[in-house]
């Protein structure tokens, strides 16, 4: 069996021909965890919890504007960046945009296909994510996760990120009601 890693990927940023396989890319998950939060009256603690059976999620489709995407990366503080396949297919991609006013890089989006992760690709796109960080200025990276995707929360710790906040509506009246929006950062490397 050949092994694959991240060396053997193309990594760039996203061309506008790029966004019917990054909108078709399966960011689904599952997971044998979840973090339970507890809102209390100085703060929240979490406490990671087994499921079973193990949960799985699908994101809904999202809404789309003419003007997201990577065809409308005119702007300076916004981009896309995609790991491409030694198939040639699309395996994943983050989208980022940084705010001079906090000097913040926020992670918009990171999705890895089930078939690709597990070899580096959502390290080597947030390494890429830091090097825009860095051009701009960035003091710190920022991400938001929901509670449930454990797996994602566990990679986000190991790449340093720290947990920092917490919505506890953010996803009220949408399909994923009853999840809380927790909030993770750490310091432009």
């Amino acid at each position: 069996m050949t092994t694959i890693d991240a060396m053997d990927y193309e990594f760039r940023t996203a061309r506008p021909e790029d966004t019917p396989a990054m909108e078709a890319l399966d960011g689904s998950f599952t997971t044998r965890t979840i973090f339970h939060v507890a809102v209390t009256e100085d703060g929240f603690a979490l406490q990671e919890t087994p499921v079973d059976p193990p949960l799985h999620k699908a994101f809904p489709a999202e809404d789309s504007d003419a003007d997201d995407g990577p065809a409308a990366e005119e702007d300076p503080n916004s981009r896309t960046f995609v790991a491409v396949g030694p198939d040639g297919c699309l395996a994943a991609f983050a989208a980022v945009s940084y705010a001079p006013w906090n000097r913040r890089l926020a992670i918009e989006d990171i999705e890895v296909a089930p078939a690709h992760r597990s070899q580096g690709l959502g390290r080597a796109l947030m390494a890429h994510a830091a090097d825009f960080a860095r051009e701009r200025g960035a003091g710190h990276i920022w991400l938001e996760v929901t509670n449930i995707n454990a797996p994602a929360i566990h990679a986000y710790r190991r790449m340093g990120f720290t947990f920092c906040g917490l919505d506890t509506t953010l996803y009220d009246g949408t399909p994923s009601s009853g999840e809380r929006a927790l909030y993770m950062s750490m310091p432009c490397p």
